[in-house]
This record gives structure tokens, C-alpha cells and sequence, in this order.
């Protein structure tokens, strides 16, 4: 609205102020002189300037473009008409379905990176279970590898000594043994009995030294053979000594069985005595010699 719209609008509401006056009054007896709006107008200041006014009065003409737009068209944004959208409702329906598809999108990437780093996680369980494994079984064929090495080394350890030992008779046959109790014996027996004919030829079970040959009591004729680690083997009940002193080699023969001292029948009593000391198996310690018997 113009600077003559605003004055001529104050006019009016003056005059229609004055006008109503009037009517509230006696009728005064001389005509009312209505002023001249256009002088007024010039006096007036602007409408927009006065207090209360100047907000209700627009500057600038009304933009037609926008009184002419539909009602649909409200709220389209500058990105919905770039989108060729001209009705808000399929413009709001639009940016519904656009955040719904972003939302989808979102889930099913978060889907995708959770079954991704299941997968991982299983990959990496696997692969730790399969390491675990293999280190099993590496362990499991270094420990056959080495009882393997060991049982090669023991062959060939027995091999040696079956070389270098041999049993105190080529034929015999096993009677009273390491422990056994008896009424021959004051306590138990601390030997081994080798049953023979009388003559049978008796051998050096290893390379030693003569140390004793002699009479020796209940043992009869006794040959006291000393080993280089101090084992003394003992030959009993003999009916006679070949070697009584002196070095022999393995399977020299030393001596005879018999049934010479303590003896119900013809035999070899046969001690084996590590250091000098107490009896043992003589058995077991043939065995661990590499003698199979």
C-alpha cells in the first residue's frame, strides 16, 4: 500500500470517529465541513513510520506468484521442485519412503558387516583350532620320532652287549630262582639255579679277571669273577675250575658244573653282585645285558 492509501485510510477512520461523534451528539445547527484529504494526506506522515502501523503496512506489492500457487504446492522445498515434484503430499510421501529406504539400507549394511565379523570371528576360531591341531600332531610325531630313536638306540645298545655277554651254559634249564625260600638255605635264595648235567662246560659271561677260585663252604667250589665296573659274578657248586685266576674274554669257559658244597644235584648256583655288594636278580640282569633267557 502507497503513501496516499495509508492517509487516505486515516482519514476515513478520522472521519468515521467524527461522523459517529456527530450521531452521539444533539445535531449541531451549523453543516460539517468534511477536510480536504488531500491537504491532509500532505501533512500526515507516513503510515508506516507511526507507532503500531508501520508493521501492518507492507513495502513491497504482495508476490503474485505465490498468491497463485495451488494449496498443494505448500511446503515443496527447493529439492522438491528440483525433483520435479509439484504436490506436497507426494513430496512428503517421497522423502518418507526416501528415509525408509536409507533406514533399510543402513540395517542391512549393519546385517551384512555383523554376519562379516561373525564370519571372521568363526574364520579365526577355525584357523586357531586347526593350529592347535597341527601343533597336537607335530608334538604327538616328535614323541613316536623319539620313542622310535630311543628303541633303535636300545636295539643297538643290546646288540653290543649280546656281542660282548653270553649266558653261563649252552643248555640248562631253569630251577630255583632269585627270592625263593627253601630248606637248602639258611634265608632266601640270592641266586639263580642252573640245572646241567655234571660236566657241562661253564662259560665267562663277560671279559673280567679271576679275582677267587676255591673251596667257599656251602657254595662248594666257587669262582669269584670281577667285571670292569666292579660286578662280581659268582660260580658255585662246580666240580671243577679250568681258570683260577687270571683275564678271560666272553664265553671262555672257567669251569665245570658239579654238586661240590650245599647241593641236592648237579647244577650252576649262579650270583650276580654289582660292586661287590648285594645280590640281584641275575635273571634280570642277564636280560638288561641283551641275554635272552
Amino acid at each position: 500500500m502507497g503513501r496516499s492509501g495509508a492517509v487516505l485510510g486515516v482519514g476515513m477512520v478520522a472521519a468515521i470517529g467524527a461522523g459517529g461523534m456527530a450521531t452521539a451528539q444533539d445535531k449541531p445547527k451549523a453543516p460539517v465541513s468534511v477536510p480536504d484529504l488531500g491537504s491532509l494526506a500532505e501533512k500526515l506522515p507516513d503510515a508506516s513510520e507511526l507507532p503500531g502501523i508501520g508493521g501492518m503496512v507492507a513495502d513491497k506489492e504482495p508476490d503474485t506468484e505465490t498468491l497463485a500457487a495451488p494449496l498443494t504446492q505448500a511446503g515443496l522445498s527447493s529439492e522438491d521442485s528440483a525433483a520435479g515434484q509439484t504436490d506436497a503430499g507426494e513430496a512428503l510421501r517421497a522423502r518418507i519412503l526416501q528415509q525408509a529406504d536409507q533406514q533399510q539400507a543402513a540395517a542391512d549394511a549393519q546385517v551384512r558387516e555383523e554376519a562379516a565379523n561373525a564370519a571372521a570371528s568363526a574364520a579365526a576360531e577355525k584357523a586357531s583350532e586347526a593350529a592347535d591341531a597341527e601343533r597336537k600332531a607335530e608334538a604327538e610325531r616328535k614323541r613316536k620320532a623319539e620313542e622310535e630313536r630311543k628303541r633303535k638306540a636300545e636295539e643297538e645298545r643290546l646288540r653290543k652287549l649280546a656281542a660282548s655277554y653270553t649266558l653261563p651254559l649252552a643248555g640248562f634249564q631253569l630251577t630255583s630262582g632269585f627270592g625263593d625260600s627253601g630248606s637248602m638255605w639258611s634265608s632266601n635264595h640270592t641266586g639263580q639255579d642252573f640245572a646241567a648235567p655234571s660236566g657241562t662246560p661253564v662259560k665267562a659271561v663277560h671279559t673280567g679277571t679271576v679275582k677267587e677260585a676255591g673251596w667257599a663252604g656251602s657254595y662248594g667250589y666257587r669262582i669269584v669273577l670281577e667285571l670292569d665296573d666292579g660286578t662280581e659274578i659268582w660260580y658255585c657248586h662246580l666240580s671243577s675250575m679250568t681258570k683260577t685266576g687270571g683275564q678271560v674274554t666272553t664265553g671262555d669257559t672257567i669251569g665245570r658244573v658239579g654238586s661240590t658244597g650245599n647241593s641236592s644235584g648237579p647244577h650252576l648256583h649262579m650270583e650276580v653282585r654289582p660292586g661287590g655288594g648285594d645280590a640281584v636278580d641275575p635273571l634280570s640282569w642277564l636280560r638288561g645285558k641283551g641275554q635272552n633267557i
